[in-house]
């Protein structure tokens, strides 16, 4: 499943939003009718549906928004563009934070951004696949060197967390959550996650590849596997119409703040924060640890990230990770 730049100039045209004849694709872009026929019939792969009607031709069934370089740019601050070192945009990644790692092998530097419109092997936590259809929600990564090491970075993906709250909140989206460690939730329901790769140096200089993915609008058609609770920006603000431009170069505001400070900062700045955001708090839930289960009641975080889980006995244990799941009632 590759998109070709075939697939890309048919999408172009049908981003106006208007139906296309066949011919009229054929003799703009030098392809069979055939050959047209067969892109649009492939689009569904990559999680896009294309309306055929006989008389009419060819339009997409919802109007996309690709994202574009200079329609970020318009929206950052001068305080993040000069944080970032390069923004790319693919139409195609297996995963942006894999294609990152790669990339910092060749050179080292923070703020190096990277969005994709479709991946093939985006990832969540514990290795699961992050559903990411072709131009609907946000999938990016970005880097960052730290200087101090791993033991600087504790609460990392908690503050990264506190950062996409604070995006999602200029941008007019409220009662946004957040579950420890890594995921951002709307009313009990998920609504994107934080996948964070660190390499380097124990006590020295590493580096942290950021990843976010962020769900704008999912397709039915694309939820089926989807074992959790979801939700999407959509379905939160049903009539708002936004734009995938500026949600994308909000969080980048946010995220490039935060990580360029944290250090000096560390998590404690962000605490407070984090636990007005906290959708966890006072529930029932289970830790797992590879083959361990833990059970209790979560009773929030410390200063330093940790969870707090108080079992049967009153007993409070502190964890550091693990994967966390709601018990029910």
């Amino acid at each position: 499943m590759i998109f070709t730049k075939n697939h890309a100039k048919i999408l172009t045209c049908l981003t106006e939003d208007r139906f296309y004849s066949g011919a009229e694709l054929s003799t703009n872009l030098g392809l069979s009718r055939s050959a047209i026929w067969k892109y649009c019939q492939s689009f569904s792969d990559f999680g896009l549906e294309i309306i055929a009607l006989k008389g009419k031709g060819y339009r997409l069934n919802r109007k996309l928004e690709l994202l574009s370089y200079d329609n970020i740019h318009q929206h950052l601050t001068p305080a993040t563009t000069a944080l970032l070192s390069n923004l790319e945009i693919h139409p195609q990644l297996a995963s942006t934070n894999d294609y990152l790692l790669k990339a910092m092998s060749v050179k080292n530097q923070s703020g190096h951004v990277c969005f994709a419109e479709f991946q093939t092997n985006g990832r969540g936590r514990q290795g699961r696949q992050w559903v990411s259809p072709f131009g609907a929600n946000i999938y990016l990564s970005f880097s960052w060197i730290f200087k101090n090491g791993f033991g600087s970075l504790a609460g990392l993906s908690l503050a990264i967390g506190v950062a996409v709250v604070r995006a999602l909140n200029q941008l007019g989206f409220n009662n946004i959550g957040l579950k420890w460690p890594n995921d951002i939730y709307w009313k009990q329901q998920k609504l994107g996650g934080v996948l964070i790769e660190i390499s380097g140096e124990s006590s020295g200089e590493c580096t942290a590849i950021i990843g976010l993915g962020l769900n704008l609008y999912l397709p039915a058609t694309k939820t089926l596997n989807i074992d959790q609770s979801w939700t999407d920006l959509e379905k939160i603000k049903t009539n708002q119409v936004y734009s995938r431009h500026k949600i994308a170069a909000t969080l980048l505001n946010n995220l490039l703040t935060i990580s360029a400070s944290f250090e000096e900062k560390t998590f404690q700045a962000y605490a407070a924060e984090w636990q007005q955001y906290d959708c966890m708090q006072g529930r029932e839930v289970s830790i797992y640890q590879g083959e361990q289960q833990f059970d209790g009641t979560v009773m929030g975080i410390n200063e330093n990230g940790l969870l707090l889980l108080k079992d049967t006995y009153g007993k409070i244990s502190h964890f550091a990770s693990g994967e966390v799941s709601f018990r029910k009632k």
